[in-house]
């Protein structure tokens, strides 16, 4: 249940409210696409006959013309392929941007610019997964029945690298539980990763025989009168783990060199960072209860490893996947909570530290950029305000450190080669999005897209402001209201809590909220999202706060803002609804069982209900296992507290979900109708973590009558 999954909850969502996701201002026909140089911008627009073109934009002065040398690769390459050949949106394009890798009835094409006659590289019934290109562009590794395969783009000649694979051994292609927490989703399983000379993979070898399997029995029309049982290794909660070892191997004669880990240790192996001479391998290790990471750095030709780095925390310590490796040699650039807040830290390949890069009682988001010649970052982050977002600049060894964007609200900037300037796209809860050009110091060179451009009809736009509500032990708690259109403070609404709620996983931000009006405040219903104090607005100390007891401050927080919202006199206490999906279907659940009393309706969808049935490298990390938190795991659990539903529960599930089981539904309404409460469900036949299409329309369409039918008691 990574952040993705927090993403999608999101989207499912909106899809929910009928929320548009298209720009939220009317079309600008100028994007901002790159830049041309220090001085001028490149901006996708269109010329005087209406047809799209790049123009060479003086940041100062505003005054274009048109690139007439500028290509556009993907549609180049797209263009220039034969006919039967599509370019898909995944498909592998090499640095060079003139070659690209096509997938065509299961088999594998190399494509080139100038080249009349694609190259067939593969030739076989099964498929190849996750092609990527050597860095400099004459071969493609990829998965071929989860073995390890490699192939000349020019000859066409295949190499297998890997020769043990089988159904529940894997080279290069992740397990379930490492492709979902781990390396990510957007990983597409794919475990492998080139060196920088082209010369060696590493890749992950994963042994998934001691996980249990667990079988999603598909009933769905497609799958037949009989149905089909889909298996998947996935370990719960004090299950085995798959066994994971890193491997080097040579693409000359398919040699492997093993990492010298002990494989006896029940530890996580994951996210290999190559030195930029390919020599050496930078692996993270952490320990199964995930409070000691280590960094190894791995000779390639004998394994050996000496340990670079750790830090250790009573908690847990996350994988760092935003490691920066300096392409000078020195070392790499790590973000790290040792400190509680989010700050970066200058290391070199012997583990020393070379320099603290910043010191902030504030959240650093990401590096955006490390200028290695003036020895410069610049790096997003909230600032002082946790519900913003920042560009900041600060020299490698913690001088200089400068904010450059000012106002309030949420930047997203693009930065000039040598950052003489930026290109600021920015909104806040009050201002529609907004793009600024500034020079070094932040100064206003030119108003691009000024704010009384941005919007038209500001009387279909609901009125949203962010305020904080205090906890009881002196947390203040953010929280974002949208208000119903045509709003009177004498009137008397109906609230929605719109909720995630995981650890670590805030969604208040001070960003401006236009665009189509959502369902709610068309329909005369208050919104509001609030983050809890381990939501991220207060460093690790709060994060900490959910260790071993998933499921007590969310109540604790969210409580407290009902009786914040109880307090308003516009506000109906009988009609206080609460949604959301995945860790927010969840939060839902609890909210009516285990915070009976404060809300009144809920629509859980895809809902963990016990954290014994989900996968245990999310659960673990913070709750242990069952065996060591017997009384954490009973009091997360929806199933404690059932027997104390009041109100309108609205349970909704794929039936396929793969990540968090419909089997976490069907318990819950066991109990549900064991203890003789009253709900109402949906279930969506072939619906994964989510879906789409016309079970996505009626699902929006179900939910939205829910709210009516309840709130208004309109059919």
């Amino acid at each position: 249940m990574k952040r993705n999954l927090f993403l999608l909850s999101l989207i499912i969502l909106l899809a929910w409210t009928g929320l548009d996701l298209s720009a939220q201002r009317p079309m600008q026909q100028s994007r901002i696409i790159g830049w041309e140089d220090d001085n001028n911008y490149l901006a996708s627009d269109r010329d005087k006959d209406g047809n799209q073109v790049v123009m060479i934009v003086n940041v100062k002065t505003g005054k274009k013309k048109i690139k007439k040398d500028y290509r556009d690769s993907r549609s180049e390459l797209s263009a220039a392929l034969p006919e039967g050949f599509r370019l898909g949106f995944g498909s592998p394009v090499n640095e060079t941007q003139d070659a690209v890798i096509i997938t065509l009835e299961n088999d594998l094409w190399y494509f080139k610019i100038g080249n009349t006659e694609p190259v067939r590289l593969t030739n076989s019934p099964e498929q190849e997964n996750n092609p990527l290109f050597s860095p400099d562009g004459t071969k493609v590794a990829y998965t071929r029945n989860r073995d390890l395969w490699v192939a000349d783009v020019q000859t066409g000649e295949e190499k297998r690298l890997t020769f043990d694979a089988t159904d529940k051994i894997y080279n290069g292609w992740a397990s379930w539980v490492y492709f979902e927490e781990i390396l990510g989703r957007g990983s597409n399983y794919r475990a492998f990763w080139w060196s920088p000379d082209g010369s060696s993979i590493a890749y992950l070898h994963t042994d998934d025989k001691p996980v249990p399997d667990f079988t999603i029995n598909r009933v769905d029309e497609e799958d037949g009168l009989h149905g089909l049982n889909e298996v998947v290794p996935y370990p719960k909660p004090g299950d085995p783990n798959p066994k994971v070892k890193m491997g080097i191997v040579d693409i000359n004669d398919a040699s492997t060199v093993w990492v010298k880990t002990d494989e006896s240790v029940d530890q996580y192996i994951a996210w290999p960072s190559w030195t930029p001479d390919g020599k050496r391998l930078m692996v993270q290790v952490l320990n199964r209860d995930q409070d000691d990471m280590q960094f190894i750095l791995a000779d390639k030709v004998t394994g050996e490893f000496s340990v670079i780095y750790r830090e250790t925390r009573e908690t847990w310590v996350d994988f760092f996947e935003d490691l920066y490796i300096m392409k000078d040699g020195t070392g790499f650039i790590l973000k790290s909570y040792s400190n509680d807040w989010n700050n970066f830290y200058y290391y070199s390949w012997e583990g020393k530290l070379i320099s603290q890069v910043t010191d902030n009682n504030w959240r650093a988001t990401g590096i955006s950029r490390v200028d290695e010649a003036r020895k410069v970052i610049y790096f997003t982050g909230t600032g002082s305000e946790s519900t913003e977002s920042h560009l900041f600049r600060v020299n490698l060894d913690g001088t200089g450190m400068h904010q450059i964007t000012g106002e309030a609200g949420t930047h997203s900037v693009s930065i000039s080669p040598t950052g003489k300037y930026f290109i600021d796209t920015w909104s806040n809860v009050n201002t529609p999005s907004t793009t600024t050009a500034l020079d070094a110091s932040g100064k206003t060179v030119r108003d691009i897209v000024p704010p009384d451009q941005a919007e038209t009809d500001a009387s279909r736009i609901p009125r949203s402001e962010i305020v904080r509500i205090p906890s009881t032990d002196g947390f203040m708690l953010p929280a974002l209201i949208t208000y119903p259109l045509n709003f009177d403070e004498k009137g008397n609404y109906p609230v929605v809590f719109t909720i995630y709620g995981g650890p670590d996983a805030g969604n208040v931000r001070n960003s401006y909220r236009g665009g189509r009006v959502d369902f709610y405040a068309e329909n005369g219903i208050i919104t509001i999202s609030v983050d809890h104090r381990a939501s991220g607005h207060f460093g690790k100390k709060g994060i900490d706060y959910m260790h071993r007891s998933l499921g007590k401050w969310e109540m604790v927080d969210y409580i407290e803002a009902v009786k914040w919202l109880r307090q308003k006199p516009y506000v109906d206490a009988d009609r206080m609804g609460i949604t959301g999906s995945s860790y927010g279907g969840y939060t839902t659940c609890m909210a009516l069982t285990a915070g009976a009393g404060y809300w009144t309706h809920g629509v859980a969808s895809s809902s963990v209900t016990d954290w014994r049935l989900y996968d245990n490298v999310y659960t673990e990390r913070f709750m242990d296992t069952p065996e060591d938190n017997p009384e954490g795991y009973k009091n997360g659990s929806v199933l404690t507290y059932t027997k104390n539903l009041e109100g309108k529960l609205h349970i909704i599930h794929g039936m396929a979900d793969d990540n968090v089981h419909m089997q976490n539904s069907v318990f819950l309404i066991s109990r549900l109708e064991d203890e003789g409460k009253e709900f109402t469900m949906m279930l969506y036949p072939g619906g994964r973590h989510g879906w789409g299409g016309a079970k996505a329309t009626h699902n929006r369409n179900t939910i939205n009558s829910y709210w009516l039918k309840w709130f208004f008691d309109k059919e």
